[in-house]
């Protein structure tokens, strides 16, 4: 197994709480929901899982410190590793005396040295662990890099680069790294995708604050606001749009031009049309986020029409005069509530 501290970049004094929030880090960044179709990622997020499973229980996390990866290993015994820590101790004692890691002397095992066998089937996980430790590299690590914080930073977008995407300059704060030191401002060309919605994250690696010790740096998020558009609704990826229309282009159908945002199209308005129809423009409206990943289907935009009467004056009020013969006794007859 790979070192766990090295692994979830954190330093082996680490409390629990540091292992738990590098893990939580890692694990997210990781996450082969966040990371489709990339097998490096799904097995570093192996690694940080198995790497927690040790550092996030104490009692393994107590006996790897202590006995280092042999402790993790299929029929490790820890009433025989308890034993062993006081053969340890003593071996110490005897080493200091001139006999090294030899047990020469020491009562009870194999006629007063001690021999691995005795441990049984823990007999070669110990072998190793003195073999590591004749050559002098068996506990000591260099000081293992560590992680950057993640950064994140809110970010306004018009709704048009929600529909199409755009790229935008931002100025960013960030932490230059080491203690006492004042953050420097950065400028970052951010792509922002077609399909952010308000509440999205767009994620861009390494654009956090440094990691310490040649560690990576962490990851820039950008909190995503939608601003309200002046004429176009939102609902879900559907979007809204009133168009006004003439009394006889919704009595007599016609063919006008309506605003989207790839451009102007064709519209046909059916004769007899009233306020307040609903024309669709397919796929039209927002893109899903992630549109090659999930499949969804772009949304659609709705061209609501209003019909809109003429500017007030003598002539309109005649020409209105004459169209009210031609409506029912009672236009209201069927409104209930």
């Amino acid at each position: 197994m790979k070192d766990p501290y090295a692994t979830l970049g954190v330093a082996k004094s680490a409390t629990a709480e540091e292992i738990k929030k590098a893990y939580r880090k890692l694990a997210k960044k990781l996450h082969p929901d966040m990371n489709p179709g990339d097998k490096k990622a799904e097995e570093r997020f192996k690694d940080v899982s198995a790497a927690f499973e040790v550092l996030g229980d104490p009692k393994k996390r107590a006996l790897y410190d202590e006995f280092g990866e042999v402790a993790l290993r299929p029929g490790f015994d820890e009433e025989k590793a308890q034993k062993f820590r006081e053969y340890q101790r003593a071996a110490a004692g005897a080493g200091r005396g001139g006999t090294g890691f030899g047990f020469g002397g020491f009562e009870g095992f194999s006629g007063g040295a001690f021999d691995p066998s005795d441990f049984g089937d823990l007999g070669s996980m110990f072998s190793d662990l003195f073999s590591q430790r004749r050559r002098g590299g068996g506990r000591r690590r260099a000081a293992e890099p560590l992680v950057g914080d993640d950064i994140e930073a809110a970010i306004e977008v018009d709704l048009r680069d929600a529909v199409l995407g755009a790229e935008r300059e931002i100025t960013l704060q960030r932490p230059t790294g080491g203690e006492g030191t004042r953050p420097e401002g950065v400028r970052l060309r951010v792509k922002i995708p077609p399909g952010v919605e308000t509440g999205s994250r767009v994620r861009l690696a390494g654009q956090g604050s440094p990691g310490e010790r040649r560690g990576e740096s962490g990851d820039l998020y950008l909190r995503i606001t939608v601003r309200p558009h002046p004429t176009v609704r939102v609902d879900g990826r559907d979007l809204s749009l009133d168009l006004p229309i003439t009394a006889a282009e919704a009595l007599q159908g016609a063919e006008v031009t309506a605003p989207t945002f790839e451009g102007p199209v064709k519209l046909k308005i059916p004769p007899g049309s009233q306020s307040g129809r609903r024309l669709r423009l397919r796929g039209r409206g927002l893109p899903a986020l992630r549109a090659g990943a999930t499949g969804a289907p772009r949304g659609d935009l709705y061209v609501v029409l209003q019909i809109v009467l003429p500017p007030d004056s003598a002539a309109a009020r005649a020409a209105v005069a004459e169209l009210q013969k031609l409506y029912p006794p009672d236009v209201r007859q069927n409104v209930r509530v």
